[in-house]
């Protein structure tokens, strides 16, 4: 039987991560939701929890492949580590992103976005190194502590709205909720047009879209075709919904955010707050928080009034 991360996991992983994370704060409430804005994370993204913890106590080379987040920090938590680190992106990665890789010292390979997964497999035969993925058991306690941090801060929390991309953020709160505060929803939000995680739940069965229906998505981290297998057993057992949200909402949900917040939100980093203002995720009558994955984008979304902030990169 597959071992799942559990909430003692979760809390030694706060542990081993907790000087080298920022502890984001729950913001609100602005229209009924709160949020937790990831965005303002080192690296620009809630996924250097997951990196630090996986390449904690690491030596050698580590191998990751991403859509730009993930790689960025496992190249910032290899730094720290002082080991090695090879990052594999597509060629459709935004340029912001290839190039905060490169700046943290790591090897990029960029690949046609079919062949990421071959591209990798590849490199990990050659080298010898230890891949990291983005749902792999330390990735997943690390995300967890996003989860722990909302219920402490919010223990009244009803419904907390969660981006799916490989599944291990989704799959690392659902385990700190449901052991901290069973009783709050978890619900996973993803674009219509990479929907393969609602598939997934709605039928039961782990299911794959190709490369060539999720890649129609703006939001560019959370193209992956299909959720990592482990995250899969943790978001089939404590996930209560999975929802989607289409390309304009997500649009809109950017222009929320800043407007009325002053977070700068990539597309990925919106997806929650798109589902709290569609109506997607339902209400449980209790407070809503939508987790801003990430705020690695140029520029401010099209149609924000505000004068743009900035965001906070570590």
């Amino acid at each position: 039987m597959t071992r799942l991360v559990t909430g003692d996991d979760v809390a030694r992983a706060a542990d081993r991560i907790r000087y080298s994370v920022r502890r984001t704060p729950v913001l609100g409430p602005v229209d009924g939701l709160w949020i937790k804005p990831e965005n303002r994370q080192r690296t620009g993204s809630f996924k250097v929890r997951g990196a630090l913890n996986a390449v904690a106590g690491l030596t050698g080379h580590v191998l990751a492949q991403s859509s730009g987040n993930h790689g960025r920090a496992v190249a910032y938590a290899a730094a720290r580590q002082g080991v090695k680190a090879t990052v594999v992106l597509p060629e459709t990665a935004p340029a912001l992103k290839v190039d905060a890789v490169r700046a943290l010292g790591a090897e990029v390979v960029v690949v046609p976005p079919g062949e990421r997964e071959s591209a990798t497999a590849e490199l990990l035969a050659r080298t010898g190194a230890t891949l990291i993925t983005s749902a792999d058991f330390a990735v997943i306690a690390g995300h967890g502590t996003v989860g722990a941090e909302i219920v402490t801060d919010l223990p009244d929390a009803g419904t907390v709205l969660v981006p799916v991309c490989n599944g291990g953020l989704l799959a690392g709160v659902a385990v700190a909720v449901k052991a901290y505060s069973p009783g709050t929803r978890v619900v996973g939000v993803e674009p219509e047009l990479a929907a393969d995680a609602a598939d997934s739940f709605r039928t039961g069965r782990l299911t794959r879209w190709p490369v060539s229906r999720t890649y129609r998505t703006i939001a560019d981290g959370l193209r992956a075709p299909v959720l990592g297998e482990l995250a899969w057993e943790h978001v089939k057992t404590l996930v209560d919904d999975v929802v989607t949200v289409d390309e304009e909402s997500i649009v809109a949900a950017q222009a929320f955010l800043f407007d009325r917040f002053g977070v700068v939100a990539e597309p990925s980093g919106a997806v929650a707050t798109a589902a709290h203002l569609t109506g997607r995720a339902g209400s449980s009558g209790r407070a809503t928080v939508a987790v801003v994955s990430g705020g690695n984008v140029a520029a401010p979304p099209l149609g924000a009034r505000r004068e743009q902030v900035s965001v906070e990169h570590g």
